[in-house]
């Protein structure tokens, strides 16, 4: 998908002005075509999400409507386990401890994937904030999972991911997708979810299985809630 400066402004509900800033001086991704800037709808996601940019309800709604990622975060949670005390001095031993604890079909081979997040990892730090971050691998086919899942993991110490607010990881989320639809569609509903003040405050208790799973499922409730009424009809 090929977006326009104004389809931009329009997503992260900012100015075009804010737009042609975040070009220059944040490294925000795009291309030049016919002289026009055009920008890529999974790159912006992906971005959004190492940056900390607030996604507009557009961009969430976006990615959920295809119907090609039927699965909410919870399931996808519980699909993928949520682990507790992973050992690790540095991000490239982190990343080796939760590969190696992940549930993955016979056909990915683990140590491809590592050396994907880590090749992902040198390029810029998937850290998004409050201790979080959520290492992927550029191309999400790559790695076919036939179930969407994503793993949570606890770190036994804070270790740096060279996150932009300067806080350490204690948190790792990490996403498996059958397609790049559903991997942008998870990524945009965490993104969602991971704003929720009670998700944070679970995670940062580093609290129960189920507690954090019922954090999430009240989160993932609460999203067509939070969504204006006249974007859930279709209109702007």
């Amino acid at each position: 998908m090929k977006l326009s400066v104004k389809d931009v402004a329009r997503l992260f509900n900012i100015s075009e002005k804010t737009v042609y800033r975040w070009i220059q001086t944040d490294s925000l991704p795009y291309y030049r075509v016919g002289g026009q800037y055009r920008f890529n709808y999974s790159e912006l996601l992906e971005w959004s999400s190492t940056r900390g940019e607030t996604i507009h309800s557009e961009l969430f709604e976006g990615a959920v409507e295809s119907g090609e990622c039927d699965v909410s975060i919870a399931e996808a949670l519980n699909t993928g386990g949520i682990h507790y005390r992973i050992e690790g001095r540095n991000a490239e031993e982190i990343l080796s401890s939760v590969v190696s604890l992940m549930k993955l079909p016979e056909s990915i081979n683990k140590e491809l994937l590592l050396q994907f997040l880590i090749a992902r990892e040198k390029l810029g730090s998937t850290a998004i904030g409050n201790g979080i971050a959520i290492p992927h691998v550029r191309n999400p086919v790559v790695v076919h999972s036939e179930k969407p899942q994503i793993s949570l993991f606890f770190l036994e110490n804070l270790v740096d991911f060279s996150a932009l607010d300067g806080e350490p990881v204690g948190k790792v989320f990490l996403i498996l997708s059958p397609n790049i639809r559903c991997h942008l569609a998870l990524l945009a509903r965490l993104m969602f979810v991971l704003r929720d003040e009670d998700v944070l405050k679970a995670l940062k208790a580093i609290s129960s299985r189920n507690d954090i799973l019922t954090a999430v499922r009240r989160a993932e409730a609460g999203i067509v809630e939070r969504t204006p009424i006249a974007q859930q009809r279709g209109g702007l």
